[in-house]
């Protein structure tokens, strides 16, 4: 008897494992769970999931609104695979957060842009004109990165892409700062002079880099390679043929296409 119900145990257990992630769903597909963020991630993902039903396979797209659910949820196991950040914050959450997730390709780079908030030119910034940037470690810095390129501030030369308002060295306008979510920098706008903005949420907010942008990183800088989206798993499941799959359909000539079109350089293909 005893033995009966520890099989019965193992059974329930085992059905229980394949109906999560990476599960077969009742037409025989095989189901993959991506975490995303709205604009332009998921948007992106809708185009792979078309091409990746032609290899049997189902997407569902899980969206995320911030950037540490959705690699907390990968982690868990809620999710597959997600597809919302680049290198340096990937790298950043692990060493933060304990988590080991890993990136199995790179899709795509947006550039980073200064907006117009109540200035509405680089050059009639008054003393003490006030900048929002974003509050993350990776982000910040890369876009006080982007304001010393427009001479507006000197960084530590040490400082790198760990680079923070502390590590501001030159300020002769003497900008105020203030450190912002990433996903709230678009409200922001109305409260300072400029915001600098990741390039995800200013499309979500109707900003383009190519013409709303008062300076944006150009494509052939350094920071379009260092700051390419890439597309992330947990360590252990680099190979696995549903997530090779998925890779491959990001990287197909449809996604290229697709964002070519649609955003118009406010999002560029890196594959």
């Amino acid at each position: 008897m005893k033995k009966s119900i520890a099989l019965l145990l193992v059974f329930t257990l085992a059905i229980t494992m394949l109906a999560g992630c990476g599960s077969k769903n009742a037409s025989g597909s095989k189901k993959i769970v991506v975490g995303a963020t709205p604009v332009p991630h998921a948007e992106i993902l809708n185009v792979a999931k078309e091409v990746l039903q032609k290899k049997g396979y189902e997407l569902e797209i899980k969206e995320f609104t911030d950037y540490v659910q959705p690699n907390l949820s990968l982690q868990s196991g809620d999710l597959d695979a997600n597809f919302f950040q680049h290198t340096p914050y990937l790298n950043d959450f692990n060493a933060e957060q304990k988590t080991d997730l890993v990136s199995i390709a790179s899709i795509h780079y947006e550039p980073l842009g200064i907006y117009p908030g109540k200035t509405k030119s680089l050059n009639d910034l008054t003393d003490g004109a006030q900048v929002s940037v974003p509050n993350d470690t990776t982000n910040e810095a890369r876009a006080l990165l982007l304001l010393e390129a427009q001479g507006l501030i000197k960084l530590d030369p040490n400082a790198g892409f760990k680079a923070t308002v502390k590590d501001i060295v030159e300020n002769p306008k003497n900008l105020k700062f203030k450190e912002i979510e990433a996903a709230q920098l678009v409200r922001s706008l109305d409260d300072v002079d400029i915001a600098v903005i990741n390039g995800n949420y200013a499309i979500q907010g109707g900003l383009n880099a190519m013409t709303d942008a008062l300076a944006r990183e150009e494509k052939d800088s350094a920071a379009a390679t260092t700051y390419a989206n890439i597309l992330v798993v947990r360590r252990g499941d680099e190979n696995r043929e549903d997530l090779k799959a998925l890779a491959e359909a990001l990287q197909s000539e449809e996604v290229r296409k697709f964002i070519e079109d649609t955003y118009k350089g406010s999002v560029v293909p890196v594959f």
